[in-house]
């Protein structure tokens, strides 16, 4: 296979060549391997969730219609898409959790290597929260508010309480429509219920409950996640950074840390500029020790320290393959299982780290909060040791791409006002008079189905050439830093006003939100323009949408539900959207719930075609604003004048 048909990513190019001239099998060889893949699967339309299956209904009305129990095509792809957004909300949820428990552990003192580092953000959460905080210690604030997070999870009674953050309007559709997400478990548990053979059998009434168990994520779990990770480890504020897989280095030890939480990579990446372990780095040979991220961890540690990203998703494999890393340390989610065959074609050391993702006959070293920089010291030491086996030279694409990252809300609001004057303003105001046509996230994950990096890359140039703001996160956030889209240098490639707000601000295009449960910034985001008035009185009135084309786990099909039951459009890929097309569930998706929640799912296969399909709702928004009609322009005379008031 011609590697440019593989990525589209010249690093990841060169190390597809170099492994198959190795005879080593990567990601897009197991998928050839793979094909034909089950087009009943594909279309949602194979039901096996009880023991009378599996049933696959033919979409082509030529075979099966129903299931052995009854259940229809519809039935069927809604609980398999019910159960998709239950898994992706509790792989961000657990996240979330995982970080209320550090947090709360740090407030009592059980893991004193963590402390508080936003304590202004704290200080905010807490109030948003009815938390005490005049005249209080810090870690007593921390620590009502981590058991109060923690409680969110689990309470008998009442709504995330995140939920108050949305506009008012907002709030009272979901309360109409009853889908203001509980305890994020609750919604979880129950999307399971009712999706047993048996239970719910109305399609319609099962996306709601889709709608209502993605909101516990995105306005629960993982805006949970984010502002705790916040407190502990700092709200990021824009830096530069390196992403490919060039930031490898041939003489240094290479740490690469991968997964999503950073409660391990923030001690790993602590531990290697200690001045003891950089010395017995040297005394092996080394210049020194390197730490790179890969993922989601990548994401959150650029975005706070700027530290380097060798890739993302697809990148993984091919990084192992420089033959340049010395420990591969994982944490949760996106870790390939064939890492662990992988990596004995080299000197690496693979390391799991989490108690819910071990991997057989890989070394396992247990993160443990309460001696967590400890723990970051053993993983350094394991790298040193591994660093003295390397096997011959490196091959290190030279491939680097360079980025400014760290775009909060609290960091757009100070960059768009200052310290005493931040606010939302001056985004709306470009907003209502045109420089900036609207905002798109584009997020998501890299498939080898597609072209690597391709879809997100092709669609964000498309946009801010159509002077269409575009913020990212995940996999999506590192796909536009290898190609140089996170630099302010891009604003060449934006349309003149678009590039006339970013050469005055001095910010890119395209701004770097975080990590894939980041998401929820976008959310809040979102809520701030609402807030400073002027685009609508709801999420849904403002010109926005959000974008995924390369997604492949459920987490974002959670990601993107929670964004359409929050009023905003959102585009996906055809081929990779596991529903039928010519389904009810498909037709209610992409039309029907537009009616109930302001917004609906789109599909596409052309990145192009995508951005055509943004550009003309965004449009259509900016005229139903009326933002879009020529202001006559009126001299005032000196009796006109007289008349105003001040």
């Amino acid at each position: 296979m011609d590697p440019k048909k593989r990525s589209s990513d010249p690093a990841a190019q060169e190390m597809l060549k170099h492994m198959a001239e190795a005879g080593i099998e990567n990601a897009w060889d197991r998928l050839d391997a793979q094909q034909p893949q089950c087009g009943f699967g594909q279309l949602g339309v194979c039901c096996r969730i009880c023991n009378m299956g599996p049933c696959r209904v033919d979409p082509f009305g030529e075979g099966a219609q129903l299931g052995v129990c009854g259940a229809d095509a519809d039935t069927i792809i809604a609980r398999n898409f019910l159960r998709a957004v239950a898994g992706g909300c509790s792989a961000h949820s657990d996240h979330g959790r995982g970080v209320a428990h550090a947090f709360l552990a740090m407030a009592k003192g059980e893991a004193p290597d963590y402390g508080i580092k936003d304590r202004k953000k704290l200080l905010a959460v807490a109030k948003e929260w009815g938390i005490a905080v005049d005249g209080r210690p810090d870690k007593d604030i921390a620590c009502d508010l981590g058991e109060m997070a923690l409680a969110e999870f689990g309470k008998p009674h009442g709504v995330q309480r995140m939920t108050a953050r949305a506009p008012a309007a907002r709030q009272a559709l979901w309360k109409k429509l009853d889908i203001t997400p509980r305890a994020v478990d609750r919604e979880v548990v129950e999307a399971l219920h009712r999706t047993t053979m048996g239970v719910d059998q109305d399609f319609r009434s099962i996306l709601r409950h889709a709608s209502r168990c993605a909101l516990a994520d995105g306005w629960g779990g993982s805006m949970i996640g984010t502002e705790l990770q916040d407190i502990l480890f700092g709200t990021p504020y824009p830096r530069r950074g390196n992403i490919n897989l060039g930031v490898l280095k041939a003489r240094e030890v290479n740490v690469v840390v991968h997964g999503h939480e950073p409660l391990l990579s923030e001690m790993v990446a602590l531990a290697s500029t200690q001045p003891d372990l950089i010395e017995e780095a040297r005394q092996a040979g080394a210049a020194g020790i390197n730490v790179a991220g890969m993922c989601c961890t990548a994401n959150e540690l650029l975005v706070r320290h700027g530290i380097p990203v060798a890739g993302n998703f697809l990148s993984q494999e091919l990084a192992v393959s420089t033959g340049a890393v010395d420990v591969l340390c994982v944490d949760i989610q996106c870790i390939m299982q064939s890492l662990s065959q992988l990596t004995k074609c080299y000197h690496t050391k693979l390391i799991t780290t989490s108690e819910k993702a071990h991997m057989e006959g890989v070394e396992h070293v247990q993160m443990d909060e309460g001696r967590a920089l400890e723990t970051g010291r053993t993983i350094i030491r394991k790298a040193i040791e591994a660093f003295k086996h390397r096997r011959g030279e490196p091959h290190i694409p030279n491939e680097v791409g360079q980025a400014v990252v760290g775009f909060s809300s609290e960091a757009i609001t100070y960059m768009l006002g200052g310290r005493f004057r931040g606010s939302y303003r001056p985004l709306n105001d470009n907003i209502i008079n045109g420089r900036i046509r609207g905002v798109v996230g584009v997020v998501g994950c890299t498939n080898p189905k597609v072209c690597h990096d391709e879809g997100h890359t092709t669609l964000v140039r498309e946009l801010i050439r159509r002077d269409i703001l575009v913020v990212t996160t995940g996999c999506a956030q590192i796909a536009c830093g290898k190609s140089g889209l996170l630099a302010p240098e891009a604003a060449q490639m934006a349309g003149p006003g678009l590039r006339e707000i970013c050469e005055t601000v001095g910010m890119p295009p395209v701004l770097a939100v975080g990590s894939c449960v980041d998401n929820s910034r976008i959310l809040v985001a979102c809520c701030e323009m609402v807030r400073e008035g002027g685009l609508g009185e709801d999420l849904s009135d403002l010109p926005v949408a959000g974008a995924c084309l390369e997604h492949i786990t459920e987490k974002a099909i959670a990601i993107g539900q929670y964004f359409v039951a929050s009023g905003i459009l959102v585009v996906f890929a055809g081929k990779l959207f596991p529903i039928s097309p010519t389904s009810g569930v498909a037709k209610y998706l992409t039309s029907e719930i537009e009616a109930e929640v302001g917004a609906k799912w789109a599909v596409t296969d052309e990145p192009v075609k995508a951005a055509e399909l943004i550009h003309a709702h965004i449009e259509a928004k900016r005229d139903a604003l009326g933002i879009n009609k020529t202001r006559e322009r009126k001299l005032f005379s000196m009796e006109d004048r007289q008349k105003l008031q001040v």
